[in-house]
């Protein structure tokens, strides 16, 4: 079970030589080492491509972060990417399949610090810790982009106290009972 989401901002050069290499490895720039430090195997992570501004793939870490110095990526500035973890790809869309992340972006909690039609600030920087609930929204509608119309949503499982509570026909836990008070004497 993963215990973070990612997602990884890089320009479109950077994503198509990850594409390349089969979706196998993710480059990290170096000045987000106490960020890069927290991934770990079973992290799941979203690929967002900067300047088109579309959400593109995901894919779970296969691995915890480790140091490279071979050059894979083209640098970004004076950034380069001595920081990478395995991956495994998820969900990859087609070119023309990309999500425009204009439509879907303001709605993420994620954004919320910025005026709806600044929500690409929020983005700004190659690695970003995103809340689970936006991570499996955009990862949804991806699966509706990429598998289309016979997709079928992955029902949600309910958890024991849920299962306890259908059964029982409450939704919340029943109330403490005062106990009675005596009738009062005439």
């Amino acid at each position: 079970m993963p215990s973070n989401f990612w997602m990884i901002a890089n320009n479109e050069r950077n994503f198509r030589i990850t594409q390349e290499r089969g979706f196998s490895v993710m480059g990290l720039k170096s000045q987000h080492r106490r960020k890069v430090q927290r991934i770990s195997e079973d992290d799941r992570i979203l690929l967002y491509v900067t300047h088109i501004r579309r959400f593109v793939a995901t894919v779970t870490a296969t691995s915890d972060y480790f140091e490279s110095d071979e050059a894979i990526w083209e640098r970004e500035g004076r950034a380069g990417f001595p920081y990478r973890v395995n991956i495994r790809p998820e969900i990859v869309l087609r070119d023309e399949q990309f999500m425009d992340a204009n439509l879907i972006a303001p709605r993420l909690e994620y954004v919320k610090r910025w005026a709806p039609e600044d929500w690409y600030m929020a983005f700004q920087g190659n690695l970003h810790l995103l809340p689970k609930s936006d991570f499996l929204l955009i990862e949804e509608e991806m699966k509706k982009l990429h598998f289309g119309r016979d997709y079928q949503p992955t029902p949600v499982v309910p958890t024991r106290t849920q299962q306890r509570r259908r059964r029982s026909g409450s939704r919340r836990p029943a109330a403490a009972q005062s106990p009675q008070q005596p009738a009062p004497r005439r």
